[in-house]
């Protein structure tokens, strides 16, 4: 990814649309600031609506789908959008050898910065985490820009999504695995009974063997991590961003090639690319839920019914933000989104670095928000916080547009 993608458009021909940058910074929102707005309501007086909306704002643990799921897919979404407009320039510019020199070395700069991100080398192997967030979009900007610059027809990025999302969901279900659950209790069990904590050792004690499971801990995206995934595993013997599932996560900006494309195409006017953007919405809606009985929507594991859900939620938004912003000319109520959008990876990382709630509390905490608590109403201070922690995050990303700041990988 390239936040060098994210500057302000210099014209509506060469580059992308706000309200691309505004759908970002949207999404961004939710991750650096705006959840816990809805939390801090929450706790100061719980009522159908608010405990409505924090749980909107809280994962699965497993199967189903909130809005909080679809902030890392519709992130993912997005990087294929601007990787049309950024691909295109780079290919008429440098031909083909430069631009995979190019996306290989983005790629492997994100990923750096995702392993700096989860706290670098500052842990003794195998502490060091090589898998999360940063690492999923790296994997998935190459993949889908490999794809891209390759398969340029819409038809056949279509097919190419097709077989990514029926591939895994035909591994996922027939191919069989040791019957293993992989919970500490288990796998520390049969440790100690073969005298080896070795993976590989652990699995081959295994005689029975089992497939099509979805189950946390007994399934194929689970178990391969177990077996290949090195260094730190944040959920102790796989992650939620492993390894084969990395395959179907690559559909989701392979959809938003297919949106950049339609974009792009001169000979649909505005109305006709909102038209397709929401059919394209609506039959990714219909094809995950019909889906799903046989084949569970779990973000954790990126099942293919999830995917298409989320494309098609992600779809959905893509066609109300481009009918508010480019079509009606409705641009002020979304600079801040905007803002946070051309820095959405610098945001990202200064919120895990700088800590903008915590930076927050040094202005409004401690007896401020008690004294809040007390004459106000419970539960004041920590919004009162909250909305300051947010504003902070509005107020730098203004900043770093305002002097045209742009973080470039």
């Amino acid at each position: 990814m390239n936040q060098a993608d994210s500057a302000p458009p210099a014209s509506a021909a060469d580059s992308r649309l706000m309200s691309v940058d505004a759908l970002r910074g949207f999404d961004m929102l939710w991750i650096v600031g705006a959840g816990s707005i809805v939390n801090a309501l929450e706790r100061m007086g719980a009522n159908p609506v608010t405990a409505a909306l924090a749980n909107q704002l809280k994962h699965v643990e497993w199967e189903g789908f909130r809005f909080y799921d679809l902030i890392f897919p519709l992130f993912l979404f997005i990087v294929g959008i601007s990787l049309v407009f950024s691909l295109d320039k780079e290919l008429e510019r440098g031909g083909l050898a430069w631009v995979l020199g190019r996306v290989f070395r983005r790629g492997i700069l994100l990923f750096a910065v995702g392993v700096f991100y989860y706290g670098g080398v500052s842990k003794p192997w195998p502490e060091v985490q090589l898998g999360g967030v940063l690492h999923r979009i790296a994997a998935c900007y190459v993949g889908a820009a490999l794809i891209y610059t390759f398969v340029r027809s819409p038809g056949g990025l279509v097919i190419v999504c097709a077989l990514l999302l029926i591939g895994f969901w035909a591994l996922v279900t027939f191919v069989p695995i040791p019957d293993l659950k992989l919970s500490r209790a288990v796998v520390e069990e049969v440790a100690r009974k073969i005298g080896s904590d070795a993976p590989a050792d652990i699995a081959a004690s295994v005689g029975n063997r089992v497939r099509g499971s979805y189950e946390e801990g007994r399934n194929l995206v689970n178990y391969l991590d177990f077996l290949y995934l090195p260094g730190k595993k944040a959920q102790g013997y796989y992650i939620n961003e492993g390894l084969l599932s990395t395959l179907p996560a690559i559909a989701l900006p392979l959809f938003g090639v297919l949106t950049g494309l339609l974009f792009k195409n001169g000979r649909v006017e505005s109305r006709g690319k909102i038209a397709w953007l929401v059919a394209a919405g609506l039959v990714g809606l219909l094809l995950g839920l019909i889906w799903c009985p046989s084949f569970p929507l779990i973000k954790r594991i990126w099942s293919s019914s999830f995917i298409l859900v989320a494309g098609g939620c992600s779809s959905l938004l893509m066609a109300l933000f481009y009918w508010l912003v480019d079509v009606r000319g409705w641009r002020r109520w979304c600079q801040p989104f905007v803002w946070i959008g051309c820095n959405a990876l610098t945001i990202y990382l200064a919120s895990a670095i700088v800590g903008f709630q915590s930076l927050a509390a040094r202005f409004t905490g401690g007896d401020v928000e008690r004294f809040l608590d007390a004459r106000v109403a419970q539960g004041f201070g920590g919004l009162l916080t909250a909305c300051t922690g947010l504003l902070l995050v509005i107020l730098f990303a203004r900043f770093l547009y305002r002097r045209q700041i742009f973080l470039r990988l």
